[in-house]
């Protein structure tokens, strides 16, 4: 949602997000990338929190995961880890997105009536 919001953005004035550059492509696909990322973190940091701890640490699952972690190191623990992943994050979709835009692109290009 967030990549078709940004394309919708930064498509020239008067033209279809078909006319939009290489940059703007890589600008929506790698933004899109670190909003999607900033969402799905905390619950990723929960995740592991859970599986990397000894069995029966936390007996209600997830649940006490969220409360221990809330309680000890307050809620900006859900982010511990984010700038790497941030960092990671803007190259790797950028470079997706555009790939998918590209193969698209060249579909519609061979095989117009699909």
């Amino acid at each position: 949602m967030s990549y078709e919001f940004l394309k919708e953005a930064l498509k020239p004035a008067g033209k279809t997000k078909a006319d939009l550059s290489v940059g703007s492509t890589l600008m929506a696909g790698g933004t899109a990338g670190i909003l999607n990322w900033a969402v799905a973190i905390p619950a990723d940091v929960l995740k592991s929190r859970l599986q990397t701890a000894p069995e029966g640490t936390y007996p209600r699952g997830i649940r006490d995961v969220f409360a221990k972690l809330r309680r000890e190191e307050g809620l900006t623990a859900l982010y511990k880890g984010a700038t790497p992943v941030f960092l990671r994050a803007f190259p790797a979709n950028a470079a997706c997105f555009f790939g998918y835009e590209l193969a698209m692109g060249l579909l519609h290009k061979h095989f117009p009536n699909l």
